[in-house]
């Protein structure tokens, strides 16, 4: 959630007006790039630790990576921001998830520049068609069972409901799940969820990657926008441990 994927409590960003687009999928290839996305979430490494666990070694798959949706998300965060505000939705996708091929080896850069030549050049070129059958049973079970994230630890949660913390100003790199527009703010505890949470992917100085507990966190609007805020009306966002303290 850096500056560009994440504009909670920030004005002046559009200088035309917003396109509420409704459709799930404007064209016709953004279905294939969802479920290439989908495909590689249910072959991805990690899953042979989750629970419940997946028989990922004994699939018959050339992809040999971890990819989660926070991989996804740090491929959108990564871009320049100009471009990002540039590119429709399923456009960030196509351009992260090329960008992992390119940088993991699965693909050149010139072999995926010669491809999009080509089928920029016919466009009624047939795309490629394959099938093994290990591999679409792994991909359906994944989409059946999921990745769940809730984890058990040894300890209780550090707050508790009615208790005010201060929202952490944490180091961002790759990625994050703390929107800007809190960092610094001082919140109640509304709800303590239960169970710890892991996250998709260790984000580093951020401080995400073991699991934690989750709490419910309100916030008086005026305490963050002042006197430009709704009156009679509450914020909630929900936040991992790591990024509260007791105020």
């Amino acid at each position: 959630m850096k500056l560009q994927h994440y504009l909670g409590g920030l004005e002046g960003i559009d200088s035309e007006p917003l396109n509420f687009e409704k459709r799930v999928f404007v064209e016709p290839w953004e279905t294939r790039i969802f479920g290439i996305h989908v495909a590689m979430m249910g072959l991805s490494k990690h899953l042979n630790k989750a629970l419940p666990q997946y028989p990922i070694e004994s699939v018959p798959t050339k992809f040999k990576s971890i990819w989660t949706w926070a991989d996804l998300r740090k491929g959108a965060e990564a871009m320049n921001p100009f471009d990002y505000f540039r590119f429709r939705y399923y456009e960030k996708w196509l351009g992260g998830i090329s960008g992992f091929f390119v940088q993991s080896g699965y693909i050149t850069q010139e072999e995926l520049d010669a491809r999009t030549v080509t089928y920029l050049e016919k466009t009624n070129t047939s795309l490629p068609r394959l099938s093994e059958p290990a591999i679409d049973d792994q991909v359906i079970d994944y989409l059946h069972r999921g990745d769940p994230a809730i984890r058990e630890v040894n300890r209780q949660p550090k707050f508790n409901a009615g208790q005010k913390v201060l929202v952490k100003d944490v180091p961002t790199t790759d990625h994050t799940r703390l929107p800007g527009y809190l960092r610094n703010k001082t919140g109640i505890v509304d709800r303590v969820y239960e169970g710890a949470y892991a996250y998709l992917c260790s984000t580093g100085a951020d401080g995400l990657g073991e699991p934690m507990y989750v709490y419910s966190i309100k916030f008086d609007p005026k305490d963050i926008w002042g006197e430009m805020a709704e009156t009679n009306s509450w914020v909630y966002a929900d936040l991992f441990e790591v990024y509260v303290e007791a105020a």
